[in-house]
Formats: C-alpha cells, structure tokens, sequence
C-alpha cells in the first residue's frame, strides 16, 4: 500500500468500514474492549451496539476528562468512546465524533436518536476528513482530542495534517490523548503492501520517533509515548460469541470472522480442515472476493456476502473481508506474531 495514491487507501478504508458498520455481535466488541483495557462499568454504560470491537486502546483512561469539557474523538465510528465522553462531561460538556465513513455516522445517529434527551443535548457526530476539519469544526473549541486506532489509517503523506488539525482545534492548553497501533520495527515488504494488512490497521502502522516528530511540528509539547504491551492478537483469537477460541480454531478461523483483520491473518487451513474457503483440501485455501468465503461458516449463509458486497437479505458480519488474501501472505502470518512488528500505544501531548 506504501505506493498505492491517497484516493485508493481513502476508498479501501471506506469500502472495509462501511462492511465493519453492519455488525450485529455485541460480545466480540465487548471482550476486545475489555483486553484493551475498558471496564465492565464503562461497557455497561453505553450503547451495546456503539462498540464494534474496533478498539486498540482506551484514549479516554489517559484524557482526564472533567465536566463541562468539550471532546473530540477523530474517527469516531458508531460512536463508542463518543458516548462514554458524554458520561463525563455531563451536562454542560459536549462530546464530538467526527468520522469520514457515511454508513458509520447513520449507525451512530440511529442510535444517538434512542437515547435520553439529556444524552443528545451533548452528543453530536460530524463528517469530515479528519485531515481537513475546517469545514466542520472552528479553531481552539475542544478542551481534549481522543482517538482510537484510526489515525494509522491515515496515508502517511498526510498523517502530519491530523496532528495540525488536532492543535487547531483545540485551546490553549487543550490535550491529546490517542490509542493507535504503531510500528515497533520496519514492518516486512510483503506485509506493508497488502491492502487488508492496511485496512486492519497493520500495515499503516507508523514508527513512534514520527508520532514524535508530527507532534512537535505541530507545535505540542510535553509528549508521551508508552507502549502498553497489549496482545494484538486478541482480534484473531476472540471469535464471535466473545470466548477465546481454541489456537486450532484461531488459525483455521475463515473469511467471515469477527474483526477486521481476520482476513489478513488468517493462515491457510491444514489439509484436514479443507482450506479457508474451500469446501475440501483440493480448493484453494483462499478463493476470489465475492465467492463465497462464508460457505463453511456454521450458521452463515454463503449469501451473506462475506468477502463481497452483502446481499440484500443478508447483513454482512462484522469484520467481513472485502480483499483476498493471498495464500504466500496467509503462510507467512501463520508463522509471525503481530506482536513483534506492531504495539498498541497510548499517545499524549499539550498543545503549548
């Protein structure tokens, strides 16, 4: 992907998250937030159906959130730490999510329009690019900038623009406090150019010493950068009803698991399991996009769409692949830990 132009990344992550928005699992997003360091009390706290499990940290344990305050959650999907924002600020706080993603913002309004008055009264989502707010968002008016795996994303070309973004918004004093994936050494060629690799979060990782660099140019001081020794492989190893899997299972796990990376890290299945998405060993461990990837799913209609568009009928699953993964790739993940290469990091910085 590292060669691949800004508009294609922008549509890849659209295409994979607007899959991700169709999700109707509560239990895999509760078991990832809860590894990612989220409490029972918080989870209970909000909407079920804001947590998607697209979590790689929880940006709102290091913000100091008062009441009162006015924050910002950069990508903020269905509206997860949105919410749980609006917990802390009360009444008189407001709690912004901005997100790109069409089908991710009418998720989160749907479920914005169920809750109590007093939850809307401070609740409000907003679409942007969060490379250029302007449009959306006035100068200094948050007192604290959240976010949660999502500025990975972000082409590196123009990752230094969020962070201009970020000390525009926010007022004198204003914070930082991000949970991203970040590279922890150069990540393999192989990897950095899959496309499912980079929608998953991985293979967009960037190094910590450019957070660093992003950060000061854009004028904040005081910043932290702490690896918090999470496993990154909990998305692979938690299946759908939220319990951890068996290692076999998690290694044979097929196309339509649970969360966004699933495609890409899925190994090719032993002989004996018949492959990813073949129905026997003499199929091709991964099949084309849109040719059923679900079949061997049990409960899972191959109709459902997993590895291409979702049929009318049938809701995608969360997670659901939108690329093949080739079998070398699928080989060579079998045998690496993701968390050699990547970390989950907590991210805080002052705007001076």
């Amino acid at each position: 992907m590292a060669t691949e132009n800004t508009t294609t990344i922008y549509e890849e992550v659209r295409k994979h998250y607007s899959a991700a928005s169709r999700s109707v699992s509560t239990k895999y997003g509760e078991a990832v937030a809860k590894s990612f360091g989220y409490t029972a009390e918080e989870l209970a706290a909000i909407p079920a159906e804001a947590n998607l499990g697209l979590s790689c940290g929880n940006p709102l344990a290091i913000a100091s959130v008062k009441e009162g305050e006015t924050i910002i959650d950069l990508g903020s999907g269905a509206g997860f730490d949105v919410f749980l924002a609006a917990k802390r600020v009360g009444a008189n706080g407001k709690a912004i999510g901005v997100d790109m993603n069409d089908d991710m913002l009418e998720r989160a309004r749907k479920i914005l329009e169920s809750q109590p008055e007093e939850v809307k009264k401070v609740v409000s989502f907003v679409k942007s690019n969060i490379t250029d707010m302007s449009s959306v968002l006035e100068d200094g008016v948050a007192d604290c900038v959240i976010s949660n795996c999502v500025i990975n994303l972000v082409p590196a070309a123009e990752k230094p623009k969020v962070f201009k973004e970020m000390y525009r918004v926010l007022k004198h004093g204003g914070r930082v406090a991000v949970s991203d994936i970040l590279a922890k050494q150069d990540l393999p060629e192989q990897l950095v150019k899959d496309v499912a690799m980079y929608v998953g979060c991985i293979a967009g990782a960037s190094k910590v010493e450019e957070y660093e660099t992003w950060l000061k140019e854009a004028g904040f001081k005081d910043v932290l950068i702490i690896d918090t020794k999470s496993d990154l492989n909990v998305y692979v190893e938690i299946g759908e009803d939220g319990e951890k899997k068996r290692s076999t299972e998690a290694k044979n796990d097929l196309c339509c698991g649970q969360n966004l990376q699933n495609c890409a890290l899925i190994p090719a299945a032993s002989e004996e399991s018949g492959g990813c998405c073949g129905a026997n060993k003499a199929e091709p461990a991964f099949q084309k996009q849109g040719e059923g990837c679900c079949k061997m799913s049990a409960g899972v209609s191959s109709s459902a769409g997993c590895c291409g568009a979702p049929s009318s009928s049938s809701p995608a699953p969360s997670g659901c692949c939108g690329v093949p993964v080739p079998a070398g790739l699928a080989e060579s993940l079998s045998k690496t830990d993701l968390n050699e290469y990547v970390g989950s990091f907590k991210i805080y910085a002052l705007k001076g």
